[in-house]
């Protein structure tokens, strides 16, 4: 007997309706010489530090650091999955074959062969790797399954990101907390967590300490148009009033008119991260609203793997381009242009070397079943138009540069006139508010510092100019206006992916930004979750659509001096490192030491620190063992517990508890 266990009984049910398996048991479907059964996600996580001993049980600093000799796996302790285990694990034993069938990921690879470690698992084991979840895929697929050794280093990237993030978080969590955290107020600290929440406070120190300065710029109106000097800015009002009294009644010169024709090419296809900008800066969506509007898109076999970061697609998926298009239906009206030719293959759009595992998110060829959500028909919509764009002609327009003089004093104007839409026609053009074009900008670009006449020059670039001709000469209306530099824009969720994504750096070129992607900082599939954990633990918070600081956000990023806990650019090297080692580039065990000497070097940094660091002692609802503090939330119930990570808060007669508490957690917080 073969035994296929997926990720999901819903995927399950895909797998068995393409194997022939139709008998429904408890746990598994059964037939034509298969038993396909599933996972609820993770069945099984590291274990907890006192698994390993009990001298770990306990909270303190003489404990630490806590480096396992070998690190091992445990069943997470909930009925349900201890139910659905007992069903994997007798089959399993019995299995004359198992298909690995997770998600065709890192995460998906290591929450499969933890649970057949955990079973014990002895017989032969095959992988499906699929991009989709269509009945074409899935048959294909099983055609060509590959000995699960093949993908041995992605295993051994996940696992090292796992223990590297047990080592990590449970050591400063403990140091931190034990050492700074008033009435034992629990410091959460994480690998990503920690410089993505720094970026935020960076990005709050800069807005809160960044002092305005005045400057004037001097401008005119001729023929309806408006003409800026080439000087730029004024650093004093009284230089820009001299150039203005020089050029009041006099007569405005047209001395050069320059047109140039351009081309922009189509906008790359999405991978998850652009696809959570956009639909962050489009409709609101946070990043991890967009995660599971994808996810559920792709288990509707609508859309392709979505936790992707790559925007290109493999050389083999180009054969079957027509066909998608041709099965989208509810976009004949753009496919129809296409259906019938030979498409272009664009090496911005077709580069086996860009493609690892996955290719970039695609829809698959079929219609809905079913009405979509309001939601989930965003989404697709996004998908389906940035695939059917790939294949349309570059829009082809044209830059108008004009200037002009008023005595010695030099004025321009640009304007640009679309020639030919081309893609434009499938993916319209948004016209946003100012506001929305500077928080697009709001990775920090100086432009987002020093002026506010971004927006102005923006409405410029998109308008269509007058008829002027050289010589022509007349009247105008010169302005001097005084203006104050501004701020850098708080992040967003959609700017904060893509700091993220490049670790820190400012980066609007989408070609650089794809170089950058290695050194990112968490994966595409982590991220939205590293932002929902600062909302959580009170780190941030959302307000309209910028994020800010916490005081107890703010107060633990200026408590840790130590670099390595807080610096993007440091995990976004660690980040590479991983993406090396499922390449084979990098030794799984010498990352795993070289995290097991930077904690160990924290640990003794921290505990010979006898400075003034200051303990935490904003309210928060988490409190280690303390039995006096004051009053925690109702709506914080149900939240994790800040001790064991396992249970969730509970609220009983007295005092708030964790629901673990009858497995030895001793978190509890009196009324």
């Amino acid at each position: 007997m073969i035994v296929c266990i997926a990720e999901k009984p819903s995927v399950a049910r895909e797998i068995a309706n393409v194997l022939g398996a139709k008998q429904s048991h408890d746990g598994y479907i059964e037939g034509n010489g298969y038993q396909v059964t599933w996972t609820f996600g993770h069945l099984c996580t590291l274990k907890e530090p006192h698994d390993y001993t009990t001298m770990w049980k306990q909270w303190s600093l003489s404990s630490l650091p806590m480096v396992p000799s070998k690190f091992g796996i445990k069943l997470i302790d909930s009925p349900s999955i201890k139910k659905q285990f007992a069903i994997i694990e007798g089959l399993m034993q019995k299995a004359d074959r198992i298909v690995n069938c997770g998600d065709a990921g890192q995460e998906g690879e290591l929450i499969q062969r933890w649970v057949m470690q955990k079973a014990r698992a002895n017989c032969p084991v095959d992988r499906l790797w699929i991009s989709s979840l269509t009945e074409e895929s899935i048959r294909e697929g099983f055609k060509q399954l590959k000995e699960q050794s093949n993908y041995q280093p992605l295993y051994e990237a996940g696992l090292s990101r796992a223990i590297g993030d047990w080592l990590l978080g449970m050591n400063a969590t403990r140091l931190y907390t034990l050492k700074y955290g008033k009435d034992r107020q629990v410091l959460s600290i994480g690998r990503v967590q920690t410089p993505t929440l720094a970026l935020i406070v960076k990005r709050h120190h800069e807005i809160q300490t960044f002092k305005p300065s005045a400057y004037w710029v001097l401008s005119t109106v001729y023929r309806d148009t408006t003409f800026t000097a080439t000087k730029g800015k004024y650093q004093s009002a009284e230089e820009g009033q001299e150039d203005l009294q020089r050029i009041i009644g006099k007569e405005f010169t047209i001395t050069d008119i320059s047109t140039k024709k351009g081309k922009e090419a189509p906008p790359r296809l999405y991978d998850l991260t652009s696809l959570q900008v956009e639909c962050n800066k489009k409709y609101g969506f946070s990043a991890e609203q967009t995660l599971q509007l994808i996810q559920s898109l792709y288990e509707k076999k609508l859309t392709t793997y979505p936790r992707v970061d790559t925007t290109y697609l493999s050389d083999d998926i180009y054969p079957k381009c027509p066909g998608i298009l041709k099965g989208i239906t509810n976009y004949s009206a753009l496919t129809a242009p296409l259906l019938g030719k030979k498409l272009p293959k664009s090496k911005k759009v077709f580069d086996n070397s860009k493609v690892s595992d996955h290719h970039a998110i695609i829809p698959t060829g079929m219609n809905p079943k079913s009405p979509l959500s309001t939601q989930e028909a965003c989404v697709y919509d996004e998908v389906c138009r940035h695939f059917i764009a790939v294949f349309y002609p570059d829009c082809v327009f044209s830059n108008t540069n004009v200037t002009g003089i008023v005595e010695e004093v030099q004025f321009k104007t640009t304007g640009k006139q679309i020639l030919d839409p081309g893609w434009r026609v499938v993916i319209k053009a948004e016209a946003p508010s100012g506001k929305d074009k500077s928080e697009a900008k709001a990775d920090g670009k100086s432009k987002a510092r020093g002026s506010d006449d971004d927006d102005e020059e923006n409405k410029n670039e998109e308008r269509v100019l007058p008829l002027f001709v050289k010589g022509e000469h007349g009247p105008h209306e010169p302005t001097l206006s005084e203006k104050w530099t501004k701020p850098p824009k708080p992040y967003t969720e959609a700017t904060l992916l893509r700091a993220m994504e490049t670790a820190g750096k400012t980066v609007d070129d989408e070609s650089l930004r794809e170089v950058m992607k290695e050194n990112g900082i968490g994966r595409p599939s982590t991220r939205a979750a590293i932002i929902e954990t600062l909302f959580k633990r009170n780190y941030i918070k959302k307000i309209r659509k910028s994020l800010e600081p916490t005081p107890t956000g703010i107060e633990l990023i200026s408590l840790i001096r130590e670099e390595l806990l807080k610096s993007a650019e440091l995990t976004g090297i660690w980040e590479k490192k991983l993406r090396q080692i499922e390449q084979k580039q990098y030794s799984a065990q010498q990352f795993i030491d070289e995290l097991k000497q930077m904690v160990n070097d924290i640990v003794l940094q921290v505990l010979r620190d006898d400075s003034d660091r200051r303990k935490i002692d904003t309210p928060s609802p988490a409190v280690v063992n303390s039995n006096n503090a004051s009053t925690t939330s109702d709506s914080f119930i149900g939240q994790p517990c800040p001790l064991c990570g396992k249970g969730r808060i509970i609220k009983g007669r007295t005092a708030y508890g964790c629901s673990e508490w009858k497995s030895g957690c001793g978190w509890r917080k009196t009324f």
